[in-house]
């Protein structure tokens, strides 16, 4: 049968990236506390297309990630990437592979304890020699505002924030990217906001949670700088960007900061 996709175009047209989305598949990730986690993904995988080929092969994508299932992480998606060049003959691939990954947390009193969730992703992209690989991970927490805080005479208003924290690591003796944690990620931006959210609260809780937030005002800046420091502080992180997103609960819009940073080079 004639393979339509090698065809010659002639429109002259390189494009940067295609391939499919939204394409779901149980995958394991590694767990700090357990080992290892099972979870769904949804995966993105793309490839360049050179301007004189009219189409790619779609069904490849899937035959390569049938070869890739089982543990899936940062430290495999190099080779997945690299099959994905061979298979289509591309010069560059890219991989996102989203996520939800689970910890029980225990209230802060009673200890009670309950499954969170949190939205990761891992995302890479190979051309030539290089493969740029990084970790995503949003962190809901609580803010309260300083200056509802400072110029009320009771009280102040607080609000849900997301904090999305993006890093790139080194590698270690073998050539593979550090390993940070999900778990570690998440307790830096825990720690860098007015209190973290818990998934099951009894009453003690909810008084407790409610002083500490009261007792730790953050604007979206604050939370940001203070995951920037945090981050900067560790040796592992080679780049980052961090985005605190507070869905106000006075205002009908939303604040937002954003960080990115580079770590120098020692050369």
């Amino acid at each position: 049968m004639e393979d339509v996709q090698n065809r010659h175009d002639d429109r002259e047209v390189a494009i940067d990236q295609v391939g499919v989305s939204d394409l779901r598949c149980p995958i394991t990730v590694l767990d700090q506390n357990q080992g290892k986690q099972q979870t769904v993904a949804r995966l993105s995988l793309s490839v360049s297309l050179p301007h004189h080929f009219k189409g790619t092969h779609m069904s490849r994508f899937v035959e390569v990630l049938e070869r890739h299932r089982g543990e899936l992480t940062l430290r495999t998606m190099p080779s997945l990437l690299a099959e994905l060049r061979e298979r289509l003959d591309a010069e560059s691939a890219q991989v996102e592979v989203a996520f939800p990954y689970f910890i029980e947390k225990s209230a802060p009193v009673t200890g009670a304890k309950g499954m969170m969730d949190f939205e990761c992703a891992f995302l890479g992209t190979a051309t030539g020699d290089t493969t740029d690989l990084v970790l995503r991970v949003t962190i809901p927490v609580t803010s309260l505002c300083p200056c509802s805080k400072e110029i009320s005479d009771y009280g102040a208003h607080n609000q849900r924030g997301y904090v999305t924290i993006s890093v790139r690591t080194g590698t270690d003796a073998e050539g593979l990217p550090e390993i940070l944690w999900i778990e570690e990620l998440i307790a830096v931006a825990e720690a860098s906001a007015s209190a973290p959210l818990y998934p099951l609260l009894k009453r003690p809780d909810e008084r407790h949670v409610t002083m500490q937030a009261y007792e730790n005002p953050a604007f979206v800046e604050d939370i940001v700088r203070n995951v920037a420091v945090r981050l900067k502080a560790d040796p592992r992180v080679l780049w980052f960007e961090v985005t605190t997103v507070n869905h106000e609960s006075i205002h009908n819009h939303n604040a937002f900061a954003r960080v990115a940073w580079t770590r120098p080079s020692k050369n």
